[in-house]
């Protein structure tokens, strides 16, 4: 055995390790079963695991960290500050949780990736390879985050959105249904992406833009401003559609389109009505 447990209900370590010499005092817990006596697992400072909550393998919990309900951290995670981890979630492989984050549900963060400021991870959402969510953002649902892709800001992703390569999704941008943006594609300011559309290639959806349907932006086009690209439309090739404009249909756009409408006039028209 490494530790027992004392009266306070804190872990008392019985052999020297990386946590300290015999006698060093961590974290709390229920029972045994929230800490494995094999590995280098560890629970410091106030951090407290409780209910069916398991901390094994080379895991550390640290802060004033809760891990509970029957939430798993394992591998090499590390989960600290103020992070909450609970319900069925797991923290594994080299992943992090910290700052004020929450991972419950069915959520797993594995690999590096890591989950930190005051970000929610939760339903059957799926983190890992080195992605980052952050910020106040939002992932759940079946959404995967995966391979340097950062979720920022006060973005939300959710549903089968799959959210990869170095990609970017941030401010209040969401994106939902079975969209993906990859390939360092950006989403940024009140943009929404969702159903089935794809962003990728360095493409760059912002402002207040929409694209949904089956429609495709990518290789370095730019959609901005209130424009909507829908149906089985494509903007590529460096193409920048901005305004009012809408592309749609089967159209495959190349070129920039522009369309605005003076609100104004609008308003003196309604006016003379």
């Amino acid at each position: 055995m490494k530790y027992e447990i004392n009266s306070d209900g804190r872990i008392v370590s019985l052999k020297k390790g990386h946590w300290g010499d015999v006698g060093t005092i961590g974290g709390y817990v229920d029972s045994e079963s929230n800490l494995s006596q094999y590995g280098n697992c560890w629970i410091f400072d106030d951090a407290r695991v409780y209910g069916n909550a398991q901390v094994y393998d080379n895991a550390k919990v640290s802060g004033k960290a809760r891990v509970y309900d029957n939430a798993k951290v394992t591998g090499g995670a590390r989960v600290y500050d103020n992070a909450k981890v609970f319900d069925n979630s797991q923290v594994c492989g080299n992943g992090k949780g910290f700052g004020n984050v929450q991972v419950y549900d069915d959520a797993q963060i594995s690999g590096n990736a890591w989950v930190y400021g005051n970000a929610k991870v939760y339903g059957n959402s799926h983190i890992t390879s080195l992605a980052h969510i952050y910020d106040n953002a939002q992932v759940y649902g079946k959404a995967h985050i995966v391979d340097n892709a950062q979720i920022f800001g006060n973005a939300r992703v959710y549903d089968d959105v799959k959210v990869s390569d170095y990609a970017k999704v941030y401010d209040d941008a969401w994106v939902y249904g079975y969209a993906q943006i990859s390939y360092n594609a950006w989403v940024y300011g009140d943009a929404n992406v969702y159903e089935n559309a794809l962003v990728y290639d360095n493409a760059q959806v912002y402002e207040n833009a929409r694209v949904y349907g089956n429609a495709r932006v990518y290789n370095a086009a730019q959609v901005c401003g209130g424009a909507w690209i829908f149906g089985n439309a494509q903007v590529c090739v460096t193409a920048w559609v901005y305004g009012f404009a809408q592309v749609s249909g089967d159209t495959k756009t190349t070129q920039s389109i522009y369309y605005s409408i003076d609100i104004s006039k609008l308003t003196n028209e309604l006016t003379i009505l």
